[in-house]
């Protein structure tokens, strides 16, 4: 049986990545108890904002408003605003929201699949990953509501009883969408808020204005911290991910059916769904990273969200990173198997047509730079692992350009060839989707705990008897049960 020494546990510096074969590493340090803890995290929501966090909301509401006054533009004036053409039909807003989709989805893996696995060094990481799903995904919807046309018709592609007597087409892929994401977002919607409740009760205890203690009171739904509370929350929360886990693979997977169930060269392939997903879990991983990065520096952080855990995402955005590559060297194999004559040219054509830019862009952010984090001493320098998952963001988004566009400026007949460029208010509107989704949030982290405190609790020492870390040798309802059952009201109702 393994045990933490307390001077270990004590010591002043914050990387804990050094493996040490006779004893696991401390999850949380600095001598942290359950009392730095809430400390810490509510003093996120109570103290005094700092000036890069007035700075990036800032900018983001900027760019916020900015989408909202091209939004009303478009609708004013008509989609003959954006650069899309024939054949280039689907241009930036399809490309958008793939992009976006695919950010959405590390939140649930680290919450759900992760949870289920019994990973405890998620606990400091998955709440504002749960909240990048939720406000990536209101980012990807926005696109197919403003690419139908008539923005004020999108019930139209719900199925509901209607005098017109008419009914969406249920075989037509994008409804597959409507259905995966709208189901995707509301489940982790609730996932998310349930995993909440919990903390939002401890900001509600510990405000000091009339208007928090409301705010806060009715978030909380009446949480009381009992014996029954406790053991509700743990059965909801364990069913919910159970819930989630197939989600995160059929969601992709069904957004990827609305290219492979086609026709079109270099979209007819059966390696899709598990290619999209692999790249959705890489994209959505460097967000991750991106938000927390800055976020624990910010915030004073550094002893929740430790070096081990920055180091963990980067392996497994590392791990990712080489199934998506494989996955592009498959996609070329198949291509050159198939004898398909058009397929093959299609394949030539993105490292040879006119968008060979594009695709260099995406091997390079993609496939090329990511290797760097194989060196450790580059994997634990934040500098280096924020330009890389920054180059993993970008590298994303064109692969999305190249899959999408690429594909359809070079179809069966040259006759029906062409060439898209982007207009202004593609580009515009692109960035002002950042806005929305950083401007979400900066208000996320500023008024609800950023970090899971009652998750984060049972992973220290203190919460075991034999100062063993959770779900090393213990289980989980027998941690929950002696931190929230020696409470008196554990013993009421």
């Amino acid at each position: 049986m393994t045990t933490l020494s307390t001077d270990r546990i004590s010591e002043p510096f914050v990387d804990n990545t050094t493996e040490i074969v006779i004893e696991r590493p401390p999850q949380i340090i600095g001598g942290s108890t359950f009392a730095s803890i809430t400390e810490t995290v509510c003093g996120v929501s109570e103290n005094k904002a700092p000036a890069a966090w007035w700075l990036a909301l800032l900018v983001a509401v900027s760019l916020l408003g900015m989408l909202q006054g091209l939004i009303l533009f478009l609708v004013l004036t008509g989609v003959g605003v954006w650069g899309n053409n024939i054949p280039v039909a689907w241009g930036f807003p399809i490309v958008n929201f793939v992009f976006w989709v695919g950010i959405g989805h590390a939140g649930t893996l680290i919450s759900a699949i992760l949870y289920l696995f019994r990973q405890s060094w998620r606990t400091s990481i998955n709440r504002f990953a749960e909240a990048m799903t939720i406000f990536a995904v209101i980012c990807a919807l926005i696109w197919p509501g403003i690419h139908i046309g008539r923005p004020w018709l999108p019930y139209w592609m719900f199925p509901y009883p209607n005098q017109m007597g008419m009914w969406p087409q249920f075989r037509s892929p994008l409804l597959w969408d409507v259905f995966a994401v709208g189901t995707y977002f509301s489940v982790s919607l609730v996932f998310w808020y349930m995993g909440l409740i919990p903390d939002i009760a401890t900001l509600r205890d510990r405000s000091r204005s009339k208007i928090r203690q409301i705010a806060y009171g009715v978030l909380s739904l009446g949480w009381r911290g009992s014996n029954r509370h406790w053991h509700r929350y743990e059965r909801a929360y364990l069913l919910l991910a159970a819930l989630c886990t197939p989600l995160v693979l059929s969601v992709h997977s069904v957004v990827s059916f609305d290219f492979a169930v086609s026709q079109v060269p270099g979209w007819h392939s059966t390696i899709f769904p598990p290619y999209f997903v692999a790249g959705a879990i890489y994209g959505g991983f460097a967000m991750v990273l991106l938000l927390a990065i800055p976020c624990r520096k910010w915030f004073k952080l550094e002893k929740i969200i430790t070096a081990r855990h920055i180091d963990n995402m980067a392996k497994v955005m590392l791990a990712t990173g080489l199934i998506v590559t494989l996955a592009y060297a498959t996609e070329f194999f198949i291509a050159w198997y198939s004898m398909n004559v058009y397929e093959q040219f299609t394949f030539e054509n993105y490292y040879t047509g006119p968008f060979k830019w594009a695709f260099g862009m995406l091997i390079f952010c993609n496939v090329i730079f990511p290797q760097c984090l194989w060196i450790r001493p580059l994997r634990e320098n934040m500098a280096v692992l924020m330009a890389a998952s920054m180059s993993v963001t970008i590298g994303m988004w064109f692969e999305r350009f190249w899959i999408i566009i690429m594909s359809l400026t070079r179809t069966h007949l040259p006759s029906a060839w062409g060439s898209y460029c982007p207009s202004w208010v593609d580009i515009c509107m692109f960035a002002g989707s950042f806005g929305l989704f950083f401007t979400l949030f900066l208000l996320f982290v500023r008024f609800l705990p950023v970090v899971n405190m009652a998750e984060v609790r049972s992973v220290m020492p203190e919460a075991h008897h034999q100062g063993e870390p959770w779900g090393e040798h213990e289980d989980m309802d027998e941690v929950a049960d002696r931190m929230h059952g020696s409470a008196p009201e554990a013993h009421h109702g």
